[in-house]
């Protein structure tokens, strides 16, 4: 292993999920120059299932950011460059110069050749000032003014790398950074007008109005295009395919063209169900508990499994062999501004009514807050979609990848209905229960959708069946 290879360790885009192949960077939390220790999260990512942050596993000094804010890296591609030997001598950057830097680099790697003078500290190419105050003129192409050790040490890097010193970055507040990427706004070229120099919401949409921006190109690779802000009379809006939606697009293509879907439907009076969440909140066993219809909706489904387990399957394609779950991780669908995406409660079979009502509390706020884990996305048995919360009737939901069934949950209104023989005003719903025909045939899927529809209509079979 050569010194350079020992000293200068590259951080390379792991497989946060499960057999994920790309992220994309939404914030670097250090800059070049900044020190890091291990287990420090150095950037956030967002891949395919949920943004996660990446923690470094080493101590050292950041060299370089490979990639800006933005950009969508490959699995297994170098992201970051820490000098894991600071103050040890300078060498220069493990990597080849690039065309359009091979000067600076040519000066900065015979610098760094030459040997240290007495008293002199060694900084990334070149020395520091030294004690009697001696100074060492520049070399021709990099300019270093006089300027304390560390000081120099970005300024001379940022140089090399074409980077913005870290001092010239534009201040904005997250949401107003986030909106300029949104826009495709370079945070650079916008006037700022709040104090201290901070741009602001306003500053950002006077930038786009006048012409369309697009996302700043980085200097290693083609980054993940923007989405496009189109001009006031602009008849078509083009949003690049990517992420969570883009990870959903291909699932719900693979489950539809894979398994066979049939959806069924009913009906169903569950007057007696909402009264029971009216009732259960204010019960003190479920205080500080979230309470809705999609909880007992949850655990009708649950029973129901219970009482058809063969339901709670899987289809095994490479043996070819049917998989019966003995447990059941229930997903539960969520739309969050990533996209839609599908969390399970782990071995939700096993919960009691107040930790199913604790789990899906905490499956809501996490997903909301967009930091659901790609782990809380696997392993999923079955799944429940509330289209209701939209004012729907009722949908023919697709299949989860992997999972043999999924109820869908239409809008509870009050409608009349015939009720011990005469026409009253009562809570409705229609479920629909899609599932794969491999797995589920006709009987076996109308049994498991007519006793979630016989809990909801009398929960008091929650006792008597679960």
């Amino acid at each position: 292993m050569t010194e350079n290879a020992a000293r200068y360790r590259e951080f390379k885009m792991p497989d946060v999920g499960e057999g994920l192949t790309e992220a994309e960077i939404l914030k670097w939390y250090v800059q070049p120059g900044d020190t890091v220790t291990d287990g420090q999260v150095v950037c956030e990512v967002e891949t395919a299932k949920a943004a996660v942050e990446l923690p470094i596993p080493y101590d050292g000094v950041v060299q370089k950011l490979h990639f800006e804010e933005g950009v969508t890296v490959d699995v297994g591609t170098a992201i970051i460059t820490v000098d894991v030997a600071p103050g040890s001598g300078p060498a220069p950057l493990a990597e080849a110069p690039s065309a359009a830097e091979p000067a600076a680099l040519a000066e900065a790697a015979e610098s760094a050749e030459e040997e240290a003078p007495k008293g002199r500290q060694p900084v990334l190419v070149g020395y520091g000032v030294s004690e009697a105050s001696t100074k060492r003129r520049p070399r021709k192409g990099i300019s270093v003014p006089e300027q304390a050790p560390a000081e120099a040490l970005r300024a001379v890097q940022t140089e090399l790398n074409g980077q913005a010193p870290a001092s010239a970055r534009p201040l904005a507040k997250p949401p107003v950074r986030k909106l300029a990427k949104d826009l495709g706004i370079d945070l650079a070229t916008v006037v700022p007008t709040g104090p201290d120099g901070i741009v602001t919401r306003e500053d950002v949409h006077a930038a786009a109005a006048p012409a369309v921006e697009t996302a700043p190109v980085s200097r290693e690779t083609t980054p993940a295009p923007a989405a496009v802000v189109q001009a006031s009379d602009a008849r078509e809006t083009r949003i690049p395919v990517k992420g969570v939606r883009k990870a959903t697009a291909q699932a719900m293509i693979g489950s539809a063209f894979t398994a066979p879907h049939v959806t069924e439907f009913v009906t169903v009076d569950v007057t007696r169900t909402m009264k029971l969440v009216e009732q259960l909140k204010s019960d003190k066993d479920m205080a500080g508990l979230r309470v809705n219809p999609l909880l007992l909706i949850a655990k009708a489904l649950l029973v129901a499994i219970k009482r058809n387990p063969d339901v709670n399957a899987s289809w095994d394609e490479a043996n070819q062999e049917i998989v019966l779950k003995h447990y059941v991780n229930l997903g539960i669908a969520a739309a969050t501004p990533r996209g839609l995406i599908v969390p399970n409660i782990k071995d939700a079979h096993a919960k009691t009514l107040p930790q199913l009502a604790e789990s899906l509390g905490e499956l809501v706020s996490t997903a909301r807050e967009g930091k659901t884990s790609p782990a809380a996305m696997s392993g999923g048995t079955v799944t429940i979609t509330n289209v209701g919360v939209f004012g729907v009737d009722t949908g023919t939901p697709i299949l989860n990848p992997g999972e043999s069934a999924i109820l869908a949950v239409g809008a509870i209104k009050l409608q009349p209905w015939v009720h011990k023989g005469k026409v009253k005003p009562r809570q409705v719903t229609t479920l629909a229960l899609s599932f794969d025909h491999r797995l589920v045939d006709g009987e076996l899927g109308s049994k498991v959708l007519a006793d979630v529809a016989a809990v909801l209509e009398q929960p008091k079979r929650l006792i008597t069946w679960g």
